[in-house]
């Protein structure tokens, strides 16, 4: 196998879609398949089927991706290496949420850019833990920012770097806030505002209603933080969310938390990888700024 297989291969495993392949590549679409199959018979497994119109990989597929990824980087280390120079060239496929994305990480992208400034950042959606978790053993991710309760996998490293503070919000004029007494039951009749099932905060909500014997019935789910912060602000209902995410609003008087604090489990932010990923000097160099950044967030300097 050689560098161009294994560059068509990588890029295809991510779009899933071989026409995009070659456009990305500005080669003919029968150079894609001449690549990937050639791979497979070298292999002697396929890489890739077709479920219906949908282009998939095999389990041999999300396995070989991993060792690709890893394949290509070292070539361009090699590469660097021998030329006496110290330019890293490559891509790191990051897992994070949206709140991660705002809130934290542009510090270390800024610093990391200094340092490694020919790399190519890639941030996929983190919505779901599992599913960030799963990505990583599929070498899909080279790290991933994973909120969670503390827990451990086989397969993976989960390095805890801050534990998060959850807030429960509505607009500072939401009737609730004007009640004089406030009884959990009152939420019931409550409309909530979700971020996407399997989110780890949404999550410990549901488990709280559970505890609490209520079952509110109103309920819309988003995408986005912001757009739920935006429909918070101007009173369509009530959130829960990162302190992280909220506290400006919060400070400036735009939010107001409500008088409810029920029992929830810890929960941290992780960093996680692959207990057998190579520690590429990029890859070293951003989880190392990562520590750093949370250490300063978790003493209140920043």
């Amino acid at each position: 196998m050689d560098s161009k297989q294994l560059q068509t291969f990588i890029l295809a495993a991510d779009t899933l879609n071989f026409t995009k392949t070659a456009q990305l590549l500005n080669f003919a679409q029968s150079s894609v398949t001449a690549q990937v199959k050639a791979l497979e018979a070298e292999l002697e497994t396929p890489l890739f089927e077709r479920l219906g119109k949908r282009l998939v990989l095999t389990e041999a597929g999300r396995k070989f991706q991993q060792y690709a990824n890893q394949m290509v980087t070292l070539q361009e280390e090699a590469k660097t290496a021998l030329k006496g120079g110290t330019a890293f060239f490559g891509k790191l496929t990051i897992g994070a949420q949206e709140s991660q994305c705002t809130y934290r990480l542009p510090i270390v992208l800024l610093e990391f850019k200094k340092q490694y400034p020919h790399m190519e950042i890639v941030f996929k959606p983190a919505h779901s833990d599992e599913r960030a978790r799963r990505h990583l053993t599929e070498g899909v991710l080279d790290f991933a920012f994973i909120m969670d309760e503390a827990k451990t996998h086989d397969m993976i490293t989960i390095e805890p770097l801050i534990q998060e503070q959850i807030k429960i919000v509505t607009a500072p004029d939401h009737p609730i806030q004007k009640r004089k007494k406030f009884s959990v039951q009152d939420l019931e009749k409550e409309t909530f505002l979700l971020t996407e099932e399997g989110c780890s905060y949404r999550t410990l909500l549901e488990d709280a209603f559970a505890e609490a014997k209520i079952h509110p019935l109103n309920k819309f789910e988003f995408g986005s933080i912001e757009a739920i912060k935006q429909c918070v602000m101007i009173g369509i209902g009530i959130a829960v969310l990162p302190d992280m995410a909220v506290r400006k609003e919060l400070e400036a008087g735009k939010m107001k938390e409500i008088p409810w604090h029920p029992h929830l489990a810890p929960i941290f932010t992780h960093i996680a990888w692959h207990k057998d990923k190579v520690m590429t000097p990029p890859l070293q160099a951003f989880i190392d700024l990562t520590r750093s950044v949370f250490k300063e967030n978790k003493m209140g300097t920043i």
